[in-house]
């Protein structure tokens, strides 16, 4: 593995307050060196002038489908797809074919990753099989590496069963994260509930579906140790921040995660008709959008996530019959930097705050950094250039993007991961 030197960079480092123009030096995979000139040898030195250089952007909700699930993506596709969007470490949900609830699926999943194009960290599941019924052996699922622990696809089956989680996630140290949904609410619905959604005759979900979730989870919290971590997936209510924000306000060790769909979309997209706008929770109103990128810019949602669902085209063709679900690891960065960075209502340094420093703080690891020592996991970013998403430019294996021919703002131009070039943008 060559040295890097990345020459007059504006460098954001929101985990050392760090916005200012230098050189980064990369040796043996790790960060070795900062300043504002480094006078010193590389095999391969950057010119990095105009373009900012921040840590690798962490993903805290990414569906590999990888055991069980290939035609939709694997690790390797999966992880090249994260490298184009800046994406050096993933988070992979457990509801893959088996599900991740034992050490020997944990094993499969860091061994093909070993080699993949980011860092994965397998995220275990909390009751076997994702049935509701019993609780994982939590202890060897983290000895065997697992980050956390989540049945995300489903919200844990009961109450009972999230309290004996929460504690036992506490004991052992770790983060719960919850889809929040009350499933004899929300049934069978695939979409908002909405005027829309009526006049199309359209199966519906209310919002209250996710709020009592919300609050079942938040108040199980309350009760749990005082130690206990509990991160609420992929918010797009405002009610469901409201809750989060009382928590928070009240001691409570709860974070937040939600999507760039939804603070940037709304129900209007349900008259396109398009499968690929449909995910779950789903998209809401103008108002809970609005009220979701607001509670993201003043922090109570700490993190923006993708929720990174692939599915073939042949499963999307059918918008009634389709499975929920988007990509977003390749377009995540560039959608958020137009719809708040370009749009003036939060700095770049906040975006990196929020997409890699947050995401390691939840996760309790040393990453999200270019502190010296740390792994050389870097991206470069042009945030004047713009260009038009093409799905079949993507480098993952599904295509149901919903930025889709969108000019987005902001491009990752390089990802470096523990100083192996993984992805080059730079035309040179």
């Amino acid at each position: 593995m060559g040295n890097l030197l990345f020459k007059n960079a504006h460098v954001i480092d929101p985990s050392q307050k760090i916005d200012t123009v230098g050189d980064v030096l990369v040796v043996d995979g790790k960060i070795a060196d900062f300043g504002k000139v480094l006078s010193c040898s590389a095999d391969n030195i950057i010119d990095a002038s105009g373009l900012v250089l921040a840590p690798g952007l962490i993903d805290l909700h990414v569906h590999l489908r990888d055991p069980g699930l290939e035609y939709k993506e694997d690790i390797i596709s999966g992880c090249r797809a994260a490298a184009a969007g800046g994406v050096t470490t993933v988070c992979a949900m457990p509801n893959t074919k088996p599900v991740c609830d034992n050490a020997e699926t944990v094993k499969y999943i860091l061994e093909k990753a070993a080699n993949a194009d980011a860092h994965v960290l397998p995220i275990g599941a909390v009751s076997v099989g994702e049935n509701g019924e019993k609780l994982t052996d939590m202890q060897a699922l983290k000895e065997a590496g697992c980050c956390a622990f989540s049945d995300d696809g489903v919200p844990v089956k009961t109450a009972e069963l999230m309290r004996e989680a929460l504690k036992e996630a506490a004991r052992l140290d770790m983060p719960v994260f919850a889809h929040c949904e009350e499933k004899t609410i929300s049934r069978d619905g695939i979409v908002n509930e909405c005027d829309v959604a009526k006049d199309l005759n359209m199966p519906q979900i209310p919002v209250s579906a996710e709020d009592v979730g919300t609050a079942r989870e938040t108040a199980l919290l309350m009760s749990a140790p005082k130690n206990a971590r509990l991160h609420i997936c992929h918010v797009s209510t405002g009610n469901s921040a409201l809750l989060i924000a009382s928590a928070k306000r009240n001691g409570f060790n709860v974070t937040a995660e939600t999507c760039p769909h939804y603070f940037i979309f709304n129900d209007e997209k349900l008259l396109l008709k398009d499968a690929d706008y449909r995910m779950n929770p789903p998209l809401r109103s103008a108002v809970d959008q609005f009220s979701v990128l607001y509670s993201l810019i003043d922090g109570v949602i700490d993190v923006i996530a993708t929720d990174h669902a692939p599915h073939s085209p042949e499963e999307k063709a059918d918008f009634y019959k389709a499975p929920n679900g988007v990509i977003g690891m390749e377009t995540s960065f560039s959608a958020s930097y137009t719809a708040l960075v370009a749009s003036g209502l939060i700095s770049l340094y906040e975006l990196i705050d929020k997409m890699a420093c947050k995401p390691a703080e939840i996760l309790n690891r040393p990453i999200g950094t270019l502190k010296k020592g740390s792994a050389a996991d870097i991206i470069l970013i042009d945030e004047s250039e713009k260009f038009t998403v093409d799905i079949n430019k993507l480098h993952g294996k599904s295509k149901n993007c919903i930025f889709k021919n969108r000019e987005l703002q902001g491009k990752v131009k390089m990802t470096v991961l523990s100083g192996r070039i993984v992805y080059n943008d730079l035309g040179d």
